[in-house]
């Protein structure tokens, strides 16, 4: 019997110029690292951490110093099953940290949140970036919000919601799905006015897709270039990664980073900035023998 041979292909990235309110950001020559920063009591993986403002601010210094190119902090959990939280709650937790950190990091901050209200002040506070975890599902007045402030804007794809991620069956086109929803979320956001420059999409590894189809995002990543944006993945410690120990999930995840990357990820969030970063250079070496 003939042997069978499988090729891994690589996708050339297409640069581009993220541009945020107070500075641009070349993308496409080597992959950005985003550290996330969860001041959260319940999220998945490091929940209860970095609740306490000064342990967050700690951390965030550590990212930095550890070669993270923005920070996404986060003070909504969005693991599966979780419960949404107020307004009030999520500035309580989120913006004693963000005052902490103002003036005191040279890279961006992002806040993830749905809600136009934490987006405002958080810009108030600093923020260059607005990490939509729901793609303008949630709160259809966050995109003025952030054209209001010239900001950046990631747009990751959500299906469902947290709550009913469990009950969901399996999408029947999972990237035709993914793309035709971004597609839609983009043009919601071109009709406040802001720039296209602005924008960046992310799949959205984990958030109502099975695990197998988290696989598949990855292998077909390189369709969502058709969008003609920037990408980023967020495979960090997800579900269809884990392995029996911290330190197998954690090989698990660079695999996926370096497949994300193959496939045109321009950006990758993630938890281990160190090992991340490590995964990174490979890959990108890989596709610097392609341009």
């Amino acid at each position: 019997m003939a042997a069978r041979y499988s090729k891994l292909v690589a996708m050339p990235r297409k640069r581009f110029v993220w541009k945020l309110r107070d500075r641009e950001i070349q993308l496409g020559d080597r992959t950005l690292i985003v550290a996330i920063l969860n001041v959260t009591p319940d999220s998945f993986s490091d929940g209860g951490l970095y609740s306490d403002p000064d342990r967050a601010y700690a951390r965030a210094i550590e990212l930095e110093e550890q070669g993270a190119d923005i920070i996404d902090i986060g003070a909504e959990s969005t693991r599966p099953g979780s419960a949404r939280i107020s307004e009030a709650e999520e500035k309580r937790r989120l913006m004693p940290v963000l005052k902490r950190l103002r003036g005191k990091l040279s890279i961006p901050i992002s806040v993830d949140t749905y809600k136009s209200g934490v987006a405002e002040n958080a810009l108030e506070l600093g923020a260059e970036i607005i990490n939509d975890p729901s793609g303008l599902t949630f709160d259809a007045r966050l995109a003025r919000v952030v054209t209001n402030y010239d900001a950046g804007l990631i747009l990751n794809h959500m299906r469902g919601t947290p709550e009913t991620w469990a009950k969901l069956p399996p999408m029947k086109d999972v990237m035709g799905g993914i793309g035709s929803d971004l597609e839609a979320s983009v043009h919601r956001v071109l009709r406040t006015g802001l720039d296209r420059a602005r924008i960046v999409i992310d799949p959205g590894i984990g958030f109502g897709k099975r695990g197998e189809q988290n696989s598949e995002i990855l292998a077909r990543l390189p369709e969502l270039a058709k969008l003609e944006l920037p990408i980023l993945v967020g495979p960090s410690r997800k579900s269809f990664l884990k392995h029996p120990t911290e330190k197998e999930t954690q090989f698990a995840t660079a695999a996926a980073v370096a497949a994300a990357i193959l496939g045109g990820a321009h950006m990758v969030r993630v938890h281990d900035v160190p090992e991340m970063r490590a995964a990174a250079s490979v890959a990108d070496a890989i596709l610097r023998t392609l341009t």
